[in-house]
């Protein structure tokens, strides 16, 4: 009787196990589908804009210089929310403190209401001085006027994402992010057409409209992210009601904890900010020393508009294994499930290095083909974007390792790699710019070097840490012969057809057979083994289907 209920309690145990795995996954599935539809979306009205006339790459110039000090002020007000509510609020729920978790979003989110509306007021009434003094780029001031009231809905909305994120419900705060983006995409080009008539196509009108999208559509995400959460208060009144290992803390105490995780997450996610204002504040200034303002400031428009909005891309999709791995992390340390969280932080980096290495090679390869295919009206910046898709790699595994510190509690590591990275992105900056041998280069390979530095000291932190499952031949080795062999062959797909139909479809075409081939390439090589296949949604399937056909 006594060996039939462990073996009950056994069974039950691994089932958990298996539903947490699919928890988790499924989690990071959903945000990976949203983010990418996130950033098409986003590269559609960027397409737009570009290509729009009298826009350009100088519009993006004003607009994304505009949009980087908002980018900051945000990062202070909020970026580093999300991830710290979810750390704490998935630590109390993983020991069956509802009520303590919910207290602590009811907290977080009068704190951050009050820290967003002081950063939209800074905003607002600096705007004249940020532009004129700090840009040296005088027609960003509107831009940066009609982005002001968004800082106050991000912060309070990403406060409620982190609640949801701790309670394992990530796909609200990515259904919520992909309406943001539908609305944004909708009303720039709307609005951006509407202000085009009325001021006789100004392109700093322009400009400042197509921010104005950006406050409107942050207003729309919010006000769902309400919704949702009145739709759900009864079931999270059961949850409270069902509350174990309740401990009660002091409104100061929860603060201080708050912000004992929150700021050196919004430290790290400052430094990023701070890598791209580095460009904002010293390419223009750089550039007209031995160039015209308009040609600087259009130089700065691709690096900063196109080149930025395609190497971002893949970005987009690895973020879902930094989000989801910060709760999932702090849940299994409040645990004590080693096992987990080294399973999950080797199956997590993989997948990085799996998603980060082709693409790089693919946009390094295809770098005008891609720019002539979505760009057709201002196609410069070939080099740029090779130069810049080299930084992809390494950003990509630095966001899932930096996920995976902030969930064990080593809040600072991020900081301080991506800190020494900027630090080394700003002297090259300062040095390479003003030369004319590498203007506008430089920029960009200040980029690759900060990411590369960012990356060799946070992955030397992790090992330190946390053991993990991975050995050179299957995470090095292995990606890169598989990348190896999609590249060839796209690209001799590419030279053969784009003799024989026009450019713009041989492009598409390489693309999707280097897709294609990447993938088989992975299976054949056996990159996953079968159980990292059944961590997948469909895994067991995929597996039988390969044990079929003799892979396995």
């Amino acid at each position: 009787m006594i060996i039939n209920l462990k073996r009950a309690k056994h069974a039950k145990s691994r089932k958990s196990n298996n539903n947490q795995k699919e928890g988790f996954m499924q989690g990071v599935i959903t945000l990976m589908f949203s983010q990418i539809l996130i950033k098409i979306l986003g590269l559609v009205y960027t397409l737009y804009l570009t290509n729009r006339e009298n826009f350009g790459d100088k519009g993006n110039g004003i607009c994304a210089s505009g949009y980087q000090i908002y980018a900051l002020l945000l990062t202070i007000s909020s970026i580093g929310v999300p991830s710290a509510i979810s750390k704490l609020v998935s630590e109390r729920v993983a020991v069956g403190d509802n009520k303590g978790a919910h207290r602590i979003f009811k907290i977080a989110f009068a704190t951050f209401a009050i820290i967003g509306l002081t950063g939209s007021l800074l905003l607002f009434f600096g705007a004249n001085i940020i532009a004129n003094n700090w840009l040296q780029i005088p027609e960003a001031e509107m831009t940066l006027v009609s982005l002001s009231p968004a800082i106050f809905f991000v912060t309070v909305a990403s406060v409620m994402r982190g609640y949801f994120n701790g309670r394992q419900k990530i796909s609200v705060g990515a259904k919520s992010q992909t309406l943001e983006q539908i609305f944004k995409t909708l009303l720039t080009i709307i609005v951006v057409e509407i202000v085009a008539i009325l001021s006789n196509v100004s392109t700093e009108w322009m400009a400042a409209g197509a921010n104005l999208a950006t406050t409107l559509a942050t207003f729309l995400g919010f006000s769902y992210l309400i919704l949702y959460y009145r739709s759900e208060r009864k079931e999270i009144g059961r949850e409270i009601k069902n509350t174990v290992n309740y401990k009660y803390e002091r409104v100061s105490t929860i603060i201080k904890r708050i912000l004992f995780v929150s700021i050196p997450i919004t430290l790290t996610a400052i430094m990023s900010s701070i890598n791209k204002n580095v460009d904002s504040f010293t390419v223009v200034r750089n550039l007209k020393k031995f160039m015209p303002e308009d040609t600087a400031t259009s130089l700065y428009g691709i690096l900063g508009g196109k080149v930025d909005t395609l190497t971002t891309l893949p970005l987009a999709i690895n973020v879902a294994f930094a989000t989801a791995l910060v709760p999932a992390i702090s849940a299994a340390k409040a645990r004590k499930d080693n096992k987990t969280i080294t399973e999950k932080a080797s199956f997590s980096l993989l997948v990085s290095m799996l998603i980060g290495l082709p693409c790089t090679i693919g946009m390094f390869i295809f770098a005008q083909p891609i720019l002539n295919l979505l760009f057709p009206n201002a196609n410069d910046g070939a080099l740029i974007l090779q130069i810049s898709a080299i930084a992809i790699i390494f950003t990509i595994l630095d966001q899932t390792i930096n996920g995976i510190l902030q969930g064990y509690g080593k809040l600072m590591i991020p900081t301080i790699s991506l800190a020494t990275g900027v630090f080394v992105k700003f002297i090259l900056n300062i040095t390479l710019i003003p030369n004319p041998e590498f203007g506008v280069y430089g920029a960009a390979i200040g980029s690759v070097a900060c990411h590369a530095v960012a990356f060799c000291i946070a992955i030397t932190a992790l090992r330190k840490n946390i053991k993990l499952n991975l050995t050179f031949s299957k995470f090095v080795i292995k990606p890169i012969l598989a990348t190896t062999i999609m590249g060839i062959c796209s690209y001799f797909t590419y030279l053969t057809l784009k003799g024989i139909i026009i450019e713009r479809l041989a492009t598409i075409i390489a693309i999707l057979v280097a897709v294609i081939i990447y993938i088989l390439a992975i299976v054949t090589l056996k990159v996953f083994t079968k159980e990292e296949f059944k961590m997948l949604p469909a895994g067991d399937k995929i597996v039988k289907i390969l044990e079929k056909i003799k892979i396995y």
